[in-house]
């Protein structure tokens, strides 16, 4: 995590309902407008498989520079910002979440790593909402396996060359910009990796493929392939230290965006059902019902759950980043990744509680205004996100590592 992307904002003002950090009376309006605009558009484009045009559009002005530094004319939002933002985006509609979450992913990259022409150059841009950013790390045969690269790049005449295959990248079509993970000039094995920034005028991009997916619809996760040449002061960091910013940056962010993304989905997706349940159709809910009591028990107690290791793991993460301290430490990998699998299992529990809880009419229908529907198959893809099998491998070699148990 870059420590500019984690400055908090001085505020006397009380926190509204729905918001723990400092976020500016301003912004929370902002986010409010992109949420409802999301919410009225979110089956359309589920149902087209579109990305959310009208959406970025909106996030644009302010709150795609969320976390540019205010150095930079960003507002210096937070990771607490960041998980605000996130959640509330979440309740309207998870492709908006995730979109926005994984495109701050990649600001904090650049605000925390970037060389300072890059930074210069990229942060002001991203700040003015002229830059949505894609992150191209999946490649065929490793699946979402950040450490390791088999495109390498190459380098001639002072330039890098980028021609990279990705089998999936959200909103891909649609980005001003991406940051592209390949093999470093000459490495000696894939993982030795760079990070590198290319705009969409330095590259050819093609689309291979169609995208119809069972959820996430609206993120247009396509298959694209990458060609062109950029400046070596390109690379973020440097050649081969992409290790360093994936377990300080794009680790921890993800897992926590990707958490508050799932978070908000299963929360108003609750929030819906006890509105529907308490409405005009109260006289027909049978509040005596130990089966439905029961299921919204356990759904709100997931998502307290949940809630309460997001909150904490932000709070760890900052922490951390404000006593300069290690996030590669095995006690900081458990903890953020224990978030991504907790959250990803028992924010689609919890969804498929209510489902059953509300049967065939409000639980399973598409066109019911509980959204059950597609907020189920949303977050399908939660365990899937970064496999959650391939994350206990990882957590048990870690397990092994930490042999006094301590906690971040």
């Amino acid at each position: 995590m870059s420590a500019p992307a984690q400055t908090a904002h001085a505020s006397a003002a009380p926190t509204p309902a729905g918001f723990s950090s400092a976020l500016s009376a301003s912004l929370r309006a902002e986010v409010d407008q992109v949420a409802a605009l999301a919410a009225r558009h979110a089956a359309d484009y589920d149902d087209r498989a579109e990305f959310p045009v009208a959406v970025l559009d909106a996030l644009r002005p302010r709150l795609l520079g969320l976390l540019v530094p205010t150095r930079y004319g960003g507002p210096g939002g937070s990771v607490d910002d960041l998980v605000d933002v996130t959640i509330e985006l979440g309740r309207a509609d998870m492709s908006t979440a995730m979109v926005f979450a994984m495109h701050c992913q990649q600001v904090a990259a650049i605000a925390g790593h970037a060389g300072p022409r890059l930074a210069a150059e990229l942060l002001p841009e991203i700040a003015a909402g002229r830059m949505y950013l894609a992150s191209v790390t999946t490649e065929a045969g490793k699946g979402g396996h950040l450490m390791s690269a088999r495109a390498e790049l190459g380098a001639r005449d002072g330039l890098l060359e980028i021609d990279r295959f990705a089998p999936v990248v959200t909103g891909g079509l649609h980005a001003d910009g991406y940051l592209i993970t390949m093999r470093s000039p000459q490495a000696r094995s894939d993982g030795e990796i760079s990070l590198v920034f290319a705009s969409r005028d330095q590259v050819e991009v093609t689309q291979r493929g169609s995208w119809n997916p069972l959820g996430m619809r609206a993120s247009h996760s396509i298959a694209l392939q990458l060609n062109g040449r950029v400046p070596e002061d390109h690379v973020i960091g440097e050649h081969g230290a992409f290790r360093r910013i994936a377990m300080n940056t794009f680790g921890p962010l993800a897992h926590l965006g990707w958490s508050a993304a799932w978070l908000g989905t299963a929360s108003g997706a609750l929030a819906r059902v006890v509105s529907v349940l308490r409405g005009p159709e109260r006289s027909r809910s049978d509040f005596s019902s130990e089966l439905l009591l029961t299921r919204l028990s356990t759904a709100r107690q997931r998502l307290d759950t949940v809630h309460a290791m997001v909150r904490y793991t932000a709070g760890a993460v900052r922490r951390a980043v404000e006593e300069d301290a290690d996030l590669s430490h095995p006690r900081h990998q458990l903890l953020v990744n224990a978030l991504k699998l907790t959250a990803s299992e028992q924010c689609h529990r919890a969804v498929d509680d209510l489902v059953t809880a509300l049967g065939m009419r409000h639980g399973y229908l598409k066109d019911s205004p509980t959204g059950l529907e597609r907020a189920l198959r949303d977050l399908r893809s939660a365990a899937l996100n970064y496999s959650n099998d391939r994350l206990h491998l990882a957590d048990g070699r870690l397990t092994l590592l930490d042999q006094e148990v301590r906690y971040a």
